[in-house]
Order: C-alpha cells, then structure tokens, then sequence
C-alpha cells in the first residue's frame, strides 16, 4: 500500500509539473488530487521518492521536480495509453487521407506530429533494402517501348521506360512479365535483385528481358530512401526554451544532422511498440535534457521506418504516446492499402 501511495504522489507531481512548469508541493498535490492522507503523510512520501533518486528540489524552500528516474518510472507504470479523442482521431484521417504519393505521406505526418504533440516531429523515410516487391506491371506504349512500373511494400512506386529494341507484341510481354513476376514477386529487394541476376531469356529473346532486368534492378538499388528523415515543428523549441537544461542552439544544430536524428530515433520496431528514451538514456549529450518517443510503421506487421517526436523531458507522456502511436498506425493503414 505504502508502494502504491508513493507511485501515486509521483504520478501526481509528474502530471502537476507537466501541467504547470512549476515545482509541486505537498499542500497543492493534496488539495488537487485528493490522495485521501495528510499533507504530513505526502511531505514523508515525497521525501522517500526524493532519497530513491525520483524526484529532486530545484531552490531551497521549494517543491520537487521529477527526475529522468522518476519520469522512467511514471513512463513504465503507464497500464494504458490514453485514447485519442474523436477530434484528434478525424484530424489524423482528414490530414492523411490527402496525401497523394509516398513523399506527401511523410510531410504530411511530420506536420501532423508536431501539431498534435507541439513537440519535435521526425517521420523517417521507408527503409528501402527492407521493403518487398509488391507488384510488376509492364505497360507497352509502343512496339520497342515499355513501361516498367514496381510497386514496394514500403508504398514506393518506380516507374522506368524501356527501349527494348525489337518489336514486343501482347502475348510476348505478358509472357516476359510472367517470368519476372515469378522470379521477385513478394521477395525483399536483395532477394529479388539477385533473382533477376539468375533468369535464363529465352532463345529468341533478342535481349528485351536483359534490358527490362537491368532497369528493375536499378530501380530496386537507385534510392537511399531510409538515410532521409523528415523535420518539423522545431519552432516548438522556443516553447520550451525554460525546460532545458542546456542552449537550445546545440539541439537546432543536431536536428540539421540526419544521421543524428535516424540514431535518436533508433530501430524501428514493429507490433507496435512505443519506445519511450528520456534524457541522458539517448545516445547524445546534445540531447540530455530531451525526451525521444518514437515507434515504427509499415504495411501488415513489417517496419520499414520510424516516427516519432523529441521534446523536454517534461513532456505529456501519455498524450505523446498516444499521437505517435495513432500516426504510425494510420501511415501503415495507408501503405497497407497501396
């Protein structure tokens, strides 16, 4: 009971501070979240969180602030993620629903990110290597020319034309495009890649499927898509400017690096997963008084990217939890649907 009692004065002083920016005292947290005990009895809890290392107090005479420790603890005991609203929800839709490619995807969750959280956004870029042929379709525009178009499981569409150099009719171009199909359909892209390099023409091929092969396999290895990661909100920074410990100049500077920001954002992980890295468990110093929540996106269960946002550590988990995870669910909805 005594266990419970002090989770619930933490869980009490990390939503008051959250909410208010200020330190928390025992009288205030008694008075806003009837606990059901004396000021006495909370003043002896938080000096128990405050020796365990979970809370701390900024100025002498003042109230207590969570600690990275603390936020840990109060992030790990979340039971649920609290559900978007029915706004929020119509909003996600609204915005994504409109996108018309795989790159307006992108720019249109970073911004949704970080209008929702009023946080940093990052949406990485699908993974390419990761990705699996999807669909092949050859479209013949003229006898000597064809269009080649790949669909990936990433939501990627490459369209390439081919001179073939000899007339081409129908049953020879479904024939050729039944061969390929054959061969990369539903393999990841080294898988396929190296498929291609195996296929036999046939003897009177005339070298169209070499030619159809080679720009397949340019198409599948041409992009670095994963190494791109798209920013937004960074004027939320100002918002924050009293929360960080450190200039918010050195953060500006990192957010410009990309490699920087696919290492905050780390794996992507897949069943949807949140992963939540607060202050100094991330990978840089820059970033010690942040937040990282991200979590990975991709059609059916396989992720090919991450999203996710970066804030002060004195952020609304719960709520932040909760965007990510509803935008990473709806950009896997859409490429699912591709």
């Amino acid at each position: 009971m005594q266990d419970e009692r002090r989770l619930a004065v933490l869980r009490a002083i990390v939503e008051d501070y959250v909410s208010t920016r200020e330190p928390v005292g025992s009288k205030a947290l008694v008075e806003r979240h009837g606990l059901g005990v004396s000021p006495a009895t909370v003043r002896n809890d938080m000096a128990a969180l405050e020796e365990e290392g979970l809370i701390t107090q900024p100025h002498t005479s003042a109230g207590r602030i969570p600690t990275d420790k603390g936020y840990r603890l109060f992030v790990d005991r979340l039971t649920t993620i609290k559900p978007m609203t029915a706004a929020e929800k119509r909003a996600i839709a609204t915005i994504l629903d409109g996108a018309v490619d795989l790159d307006d995807v992108v720019q249109r969750s970073v911004r949704l990110l970080a209008q929702l959280t009023h946080q940093v956004a990052l949406v990485q870029y699908p993974t390419l290597s990761g990705s699996t042929v999807r669909h092949l379709e050859l479209v013949s525009l003229a006898p000597t020319r064809v269009l080649v178009v790949l669909i990936l499981s990433s939501g990627r569409v490459e369209q390439r034309l081919v001179e073939v150099g000899r007339e081409l009719d129908d049953d020879g171009l479904a024939a050729l495009r039944g061969r390929l199909v054959a061969a990369i359909n539903g393999r990841i892209i080294a898988d396929a890649t190296a498929e291609l390099g195996t296929l036999t023409a046939p003897p009177d091929d005339g070298g169209v499927q070499d030619a159809v092969v080679d720009v397949l396999v340019d198409a599948m290895s041409g992009h670095r898509a994963s190494d791109r990661v798209a920013v937004g909100g960074t004027a939320n920074l100002a918002r924050f400017g009293d929360s960080f410990e450190v200039s918010v100049r050195p953060l500006l500077e990192a957010l410009e690096e990309h490699v920087v920001l696919l290492k905050l954002l780390g794996e992507a992980q897949t069943g949807g997963l949140v992963t939540v890295r607060i202050g100094h468990e991330g990978p840089y110093q820059e970033f010690a008084s942040t937040s990282v929540v991200s979590t990975g996106y991709g059609p059916g269960d396989e992720a090919v990217g991450n999203l996710g946002v970066v804030g002060p550590t004195r952020m609304d988990y719960p709520g932040t939890m909760a965007a990510v995870r509803a935008v990473a669910r709806y950009v896997s909805r859409i490429l699912d649907d591709a």
